[in-house]
């Protein structure tokens, strides 16, 4: 009997009531179904219960057991739901079934609301019970309130529900919630969560997952560095439960392991390199800080050396360390001795292969996983927005322009060292620098992620125009912030 049952479809069965439910009230009268579920007893009718795949199964497998011709007791119950038929409906002994849920973040409160859908098409629910009528939906196997709940939580994602909605899409293999999830994390890690003590709660999977993503957002590479150590201090202080000051952070992995301080000694600080030429020239003295660098590098191990930062390596082998470029950022890297020092010589010999070149970043081929990056947040208070970028010499400007309020343009330019604050950086009086670069801007518009990108465009850069201005990534947007990326490297020239 009840593999004859089972042989009928039962997203037809569910098709058909689903289509008399839409256009008739739930009449008052008995319930068809009793159901026993979390220490409660719910009544339920036919129509309403056929919209659930896992009550519809019970419900058959009920009937099955309580009749000797459970196939002609369906055909009688499927005839009074045609048209036409809708007040003959024959009397139906009322049946029980039971219901085991193992999943703890269904509670009772959510699993009524999810009951209560199959009679409302929209019942109010807020942030705080999604996740468990999500959990209820699942267990229902109740398809249109499942996926009303994941639209709800791909338009709630913050700093202190990503975690749990980005687990949740794991567990019920909703790839595109997990999807969401990612997305938003790449824009916000850094401006927003990277913030928060809630920075904490992201899984090591998660993060691995959104710092190989080349839609990352920073605003530089020292800042993404920064949310990492922070990350990983929260990890290692659970009971910490604001977010400390940088200096905290950085005392805490120098302090932690009793490492020995070392001084960096950044090859481009204070120096004024004219050209190729004039590097040269001073080549004598960087080949002697070089040498007293290396052997400053014997020390203690560093702290991913150790085995409580083992497992961290391959988060922090998704830095791109060569674009920390400024000799106090470099300084602090060393000071805290947090990273195994060939990683730290690598750094230190590209950049002094890169100045002595003239900027040529022999280290770097590929655009999409090596460029140096920078960012910026155009918020809605701007009309412009930019930040001035010196490396080996060349000092650029990248900049966001709004010339009405949904039309954006976003370009980098060279700027002369004269025009800018340059104190300890070196100068480059080349005419012109050839540079590989990408621009990409991203934004958030009805739960949806836009984004607008260049090509991977290749050009010398000059002192004036137009040579001095890169092409110009112009969009149409009404989402607000714009994260707005710069991702570029010096070719061999």
């Amino acid at each position: 009997m009840i593999r004859q049952i089972n042989r009928l479809c039962v997203s037809q069965i569910q098709k058909i009531f689903s289509e008399t439910s839409k256009n008739k009230p739930v009449q008052s009268r008995e319930a068809d179904v009793i159901l026993e579920c979390l220490g409660s007893r719910w009544e339920l009718h036919q129509p309403q219960l056929f919209q659930s795949e896992t009550l519809s199964k019970l419900y058959l497998m009920a009937l099955a057991q309580s009749t000797k011709r459970p196939t002609k007791e369906l055909e009688s119950l499927l005839r009074a739901q045609l048209p036409g038929k809708i007040k003959e409906r024959p009397p139906t002994k009322k049946m029980i079934i039971s219901l085991k849920i193992n999943d703890p973040v269904v509670t009772k409160v959510a699993f009524a609301m999810a009951l209560k859908s199959l009679y409302l098409s929209q019942v109010e629910m807020n942030v705080n019970d999604v996740l468990a009528v999500l959990a209820s939906a699942h267990v229902l196997q109740f398809s249109s309130l499942f996926q009303r709940c994941v639209a709800m939580m791909m338009k709630g994602l913050t700093p202190s529900t990503v975690k749990s909605f980005y687990l949740a899409g794991c567990k019920y293999k909703e790839e595109q919630l997990t999807t969401a999830c990612e997305k938003w994390l790449e824009m916000n890690l850094v401006p927003l969560v990277g913030t928060q003590i809630h920075l904490r709660k992201i899984p090591q999977e998660l993060l691995h997952r959104v710092l190989r993503s080349p839609r990352l957002f920073t605003f530089n590479e020292f800042h993404l560095l920064k949310t990492l150590l922070l990350w990983v201090f929260l990890q290692l202080n659970p009971k910490v439960q604001t977010v400390p000051v940088q200096e905290t952070v950085l005392a805490f992995f120098t302090r932690e392991g009793d490492w020995s301080s070392g001084r960096l000694s950044h090859v481009t600080d204070g120096q004024l390199v004219q050209d190729r030429k004039l590097v040269q020239a001073h080549g004598s003295m960087i080949r002697q800080r070089m040498s007293r660098l290396m052997t400053s590098f014997s020390r203690k191990y560093s702290f991913l050396d150790q085995d409580t930062g083992q497992s961290l390596v391959p988060l922090f082998l998704c830095l791109r360390l060569h674009g920390i470029i400024k000799g106090k950022n470099l300084e602090e890297l060393r000071h805290i001795n947090f990273f195994p020092e060939s990683w730290l010589i690598r750094v230190t010999a590209n950049h002094y292969h890169a100045l002595e070149s003239g900027g040529d970043m022999a280290h770097v081929k590929d655009l999409t996983t090596q460029a140096v990056r920078f960012g910026l947040l155009f918020n809605q208070e701007y009309t412009t927005h930019s930040e001035v970028i010196a490396i080996y010499g060349f000092f650029f400007e990248i900049k966001g322009v709004r010339h009405d309020t949904t039309s954006y343009s976003f370009y980098m330019q060279r700027v002369r060292h004269s025009d800018v604050v340059c104190e300890h950086s070196p100068v480059s009086l080349r005419a012109e620098r050839l540079v590989k670069y990408e621009i990409r801007a991203q934004t958030l518009v009805d739960g949806q992620w836009q984004e607008f990108r260049t090509n991977q465009i290749t050009q010398k850069f000059g002192f004036s125009k137009p040579s001095c201005k890169s092409h110009a990534l112009k969009i149409h947007t009404v989402g607000l912030p714009i994260y707005a990326s710069f991702s570029f490297i010096f070719p061999m020239s």
